[in-house]
């Protein structure tokens, strides 16, 4: 169904069952799809879209598991972070705002906010407080990017929630209410793509690039050498394509797959022995490298 938020429906789960104290904290993860009716001036490429597939979370928890939580969803957060390349701007513990967009409960807000607050703390997290950021069920950590223009966006988020517990009569095992700990490690799909591209400028780590190795024969008499590399690249599980001499001289295919992590160039000396002389994007030489071990590169570490 047309969705704003994966939230109700993660509660919905829960509440789908009973459950026994060994089960929390009980963690559920989707990458699903939202929709907003965000108005036309706000929109704005892939960073700001009306239909969203979104990398969403929720655990729920006992009370005082909630920190330790917050901490594990910001462990993950940064695990990924470091793998993609991304480079966090700030920390930002966005708060409620005035008016009635905001849950009317000040004591469910404080206790949310001293538990993001103590987390961040004692992970050494600089931090900026703002007024008026935070989701209308509770406050959250905003990890915000920024583009080369300095224009800053959320990608990944952390929210503690009294709120919609209470709401959809949710029960921990015992008695007493969870806490729902929402959290986004890499947030929409659509924003984190248009990120990593201005982030990379197209030359992707090699685990992320979608061709990532490029096979060059330099005449036609190297062909069937080259076809039976790219065979063996696919074989090893990379993403790998023919550059044939029918789309121009050796230069200019190099210079048409200038992003490819690896360019694997098959002269007659190369054909002979089955191999290729791997260059880098960078255009260095990198010399007759086996394509396991190529393999291997293009492989994501975690």
């Amino acid at each position: 169904m047309l969705r704003p938020s994966l939230c109700p429906h993660h509660a919905l789960v829960y509440r789908s069952r009973q459950h026994a104290g060994r089960d929390l904290p009980l963690r559920i993860a989707e990458l699903g799809g939202m929709y907003r009716s965000e108005l036309s001036g706000v929109l704005g490429g892939l960073t700001r879209v009306r239909a969203i597939q979104i990398n969403d979370g929720h655990v729920f928890c006992r009370p005082e598991q909630a920190a330790g939580e917050v901490s594990a969803a910001l462990d993950l957060i940064e695990a990924a972070h470091a793998q993609l390349g991304i480079e966090a701007a700030r920390y930002r513990l966005s708060l409620r705002g005035e008016g009635a967009k905001f849950v009317d409960d000040a004591g469910m807000w404080e206790r949310a906010e001293s538990v993001l607050r103590e987390v961040l703390e004692s992970r050494g997290h600089p931090f900026d407080e703002e007024r008026g950021e935070g989701a209308f069920y509770g406050p959250k950590i905003d990890i915000q990017i920024a583009d080369p223009a300095g224009r800053e966006s959320t990608l990944s988020t952390v929210q503690v929630d009294y709120f919609q517990p209470e709401r959809f009569d949710l029960e921990c095992p015992g008695g007493g209410r969870p806490v729902m700990v929402h959290r986004s490690v890499v947030g929409g799909l659509e924003r984190l793509a248009a990120h990593l591209i201005e982030v990379h400028g197209g030359a992707f780590p090699a685990w992320l690039a979608p061709v990532q190795a490029v096979v060059l024969p330099v005449s036609d008499a190297e062909l069937p050498a080259a076809q039976e590399l790219v065979r063996s690249c696919v074989a090893e599980g990379m993403r790998a394509e023919l550059a044939s001499p029918a789309r121009g001289t050796l230069g200019a295919r190099i210079r048409a797959n200038r992003l490819v992590p690896f360019q694997l160039v098959v002269g007659p000396r190369e054909a002979a022995g089955g191999g290729a002389s791997v260059r880098l994007r960078d255009g260095s030489q990198a010399g007759a490298v086996p394509v396991a071990e190529l393999a291997a590169q293009c492989r994501p570490r975690f």
